[in-house]
């Protein structure tokens, strides 16, 4: 698979087989994620990978707290603005309305659409999870540098024939992640990455992207 390739099928998959990923492919594919672009090469991700018993019981404790309606934990980073402006609130929108949409969830049905959200802290159903830290003294640089980092990752995966999906809403629930991977005090929980195989059987519509006109001007001669 070419880079072309590896970015245009690249997506949020959300639903996945139980077959395992070898350790070997994720070893490769993180070591070549290393060589991911950061100012003055600070490399401020840190990545914990989950897999097997370890990853079973994340998934299980994270269950019981969904099941019992406890609190998400006190949030560490703002996720999107208090209030977003157009395009990016349109853009949202649209996102919610094709991904209810395609479970069949009308918009104003918030139980069912919470249920559906609670899929992410199974990961999905895959065998595998990968946990973005970042040192909390560090700034929005570094932040960007890390998502350079968690891209690679996502194209390297796609030439192994594996997909993913990233999770900032683990973040909600980052002390239950903690139990399992106990990171040092001085970082903070970015992301969970779900890693995996497809299940084909069900998966969604890939979300559409902006005409390029929106996104990019070309200043010319």
């Amino acid at each position: 698979m070419d880079v072309y390739q590896a970015v245009t099928s690249r997506r949020a998959v959300r639903a996945f087989t139980d077959r395992q990923v070898p350790r070997e492919v994720l070893e490769r594919v993180l070591s070549a994620a290393a060589w991911s672009p950061s100012g003055s090469n600070l490399q401020p991700w840190h990545a914990y990978v989950v897999t097997g018993e370890p990853l079973a019981r994340l998934k299980k404790r994270a269950g019981e707290r969904v099941a019992t309606g406890d609190p998400w934990d006190e949030a560490q980073y703002e996720q999107y603005p208090p209030a977003l402006k157009s395009p990016y609130r349109e853009r949202r929108s649209a996102f919610g309305e094709q991904r209810y949409g395609a479970l069949g969830i009308p918009r104003g049905d918030l139980e069912a659409r919470q249920r559906a959200a609670s899929a992410n802290w199974d990961c999905f159903g895959a065998p595998a999870a990968l946990f973005c830290y970042i040192d909390r003294d560090l700034g929005r640089p570094q932040w960007s540098d890390a998502g350079m980092y968690l891209q690679t990752v996502m194209l390297l995966l796609r030439a192994e024939g594996l997909h993913s999906c990233t999770q900032m809403a683990w973040a909600k629930y980052r002390e239950t992640v903690a139990e399992i991977v106990s990171p040092p005090d001085e970082l903070m929980l970015f992301c969970g990455m779900s890693i995996g195989f497809e299940d084909v059987t069900k998966s969604d519509a890939r979300t559409g992207r902006a005409p390029l006109a929106e996104t990019v001007t070309f200043v010319e001669d």
